[in-house]
């Protein structure tokens, strides 16, 4: 939890209680589900919490906001993200149902009343439409924004977010590692990056990037 403090301090004592009660509940449905790795899980907060939350040091979303968790998986970056702003609506995706069993029991017991689930594929959701997509690496940047258009607001219809003082008007935000230069460039898209080693500065981060690609 300090390496979160360490970057993140303007935190009510709920979303407080909120973050510092991840680690025991993970662990407690991760030895039933595996969902994170055996190594990772005591790195929790520095691999999965904090990395979540990249996409919150640079991007500042408004009240009623709604995104949608592409393969949301054990619920990153959308567990996290949904504590961080707890006025936004996040709706968690993910094609394996087990794995949103603990995303559920997990909202449940640290109590996130702004989080839904769905276990769906993402091009199999119809008649509901977000501001932002939110994935962390589950799939090559043009596949993400494939499946990601349909799901989105028309462009001047959702709610901005601010990125670094730039208004954002909806789209696709990602995590993404390593060389990124092939996969964008078979993309055909034209994405934000920011380095994410930028902003926090643990090992772990070099190499690791947030992406955004406007609506």
């Amino acid at each position: 939890m300090e390496v979160v403090l360490k970057y993140f301090s303007d935190f009510t004592p709920a979303q407080l209680q909120q973050f510092q009660q991840l680690e025991s509940v993970y662990k407690e449905w991760n030895e039933k589900i595996n969902v994170i790795s055996r190594k990772d899980i005591d790195s929790l907060y520095e691999k999965h919490v904090l990395h979540s939350l990249a996409i919150a040091a640079v991007f500042n979303f408004q009240p009623g906001t709604q995104i949608c968790d592409l393969g949301t998986g054990g619920g990153f970056p959308g567990i996290p993200l949904a504590i961080f702003f707890p006025e936004v609506q996040f709706h968690l995706t993910d094609s394996i149902n087990k794995k949103l069993k603990v995303v559920n029991e997990v909202a449940s017991a640290i109590g996130l009343k702004n989080v839904t689930t769905q276990h769906t594929r993402t091009e199999q959701i119809v008649n509901r439409k977000f501001d932002f997509v939110v994935s962390r690496a589950v799939a090559p940047l043009k596949d993400l924004w494939k499946w990601s258009v349909p799901i989105l607001k028309a462009k001047g219809q959702g709610k901005p977010a601010t990125a670094f003082d730039e208004p954002f008007y909806g789209g696709l935000i990602c995590l993404k590692g390593g060389d990124l230069a092939e996969e964008v460039k078979e993309s055909g898209l034209s994405p934000v990056v920011w380095e994410i080693d930028q902003l926090f500065t643990e090992d772990f981060y070099k190499e690791k990037f947030v992406m955004a690609v406007k609506r």
